[in-house]
């Protein structure tokens, strides 16, 4: 049973196939074609740039992260809470100035890295989306095709043994009229 693309959008999508979408066309060539739809989303091409946002998006989402900043805000305030008190001088007095500008422009950096690794997540995320919506097309399609195949065959099944019936009725009638005779 082939099946041309016009044939399968109009009996199985219901339209044209001049009418639908990107998605269902590609879907309805794929039937028509007894092909595979399937293909590797993860492959998405990148950038070294767009490699780094993510690996910065990583490390800065992680609990390492978490540690190690934490780590180096309390050696920065110890370290200069010991220098004011010893020396009566810190690089970065109270109320540490200098530890707001560095945390200022780390959050002023790292916020648009992170945004651009999402930004990245969030197309990889439409990609498998879109990918999936295909392939749950194609399946509803093919199985759409399978059930009119079965359909098919069990009319024609119907039918034979509709034509056995009457030829065992024939046989019988025969018979009876044989026995009647005898």
């Amino acid at each position: 049973m082939k099946l041309d693309l016009n044939d399968i959008a109009l009996n199985l999508l219901g339209c044209p196939y001049e009418n639908l979408d990107e998605p269902a066309k590609r879907v309805a060539t794929h039937v028509a074609a007894r092909t595979h739809l399937t293909r590797c989303t993860d492959s998405i091409a990148s950038t070294p740039g767009q490699r780094a946002a993510d690996a910065v998006a990583r490390f800065g989402g992680s609990w390492t992260f978490i540690g190690v900043f934490a780590t180096c805000l309390i050696a920065w305030v110890v370290l200069n809470s010991f220098l004011l008190a010893r020396r009566g001088g810190a690089f970065d007095p109270y109320p540490y100035i200098l530890l707001n500008l560095f945390l200022s422009m780390l959050a002023a950096v790292q916020a648009p890295i992170i945004l651009m690794s999402q930004n990245r997540q969030a197309q990889r995320d439409r990609t498998g989306a879109e990918h999936d919506y295909e392939v749950n097309m194609k399946a509803e399609l093919e199985i759409m095709l399978l059930h009119e195949k079965i359909d098919s065959l069990r009319e024609g099944q119907w039918h034979e043994l509709l034509e056995i019936q009457k030829e065992q009725l024939k046989l019988l009638a025969a018979l009876v009229a044989k026995e009647r005779v005898i």
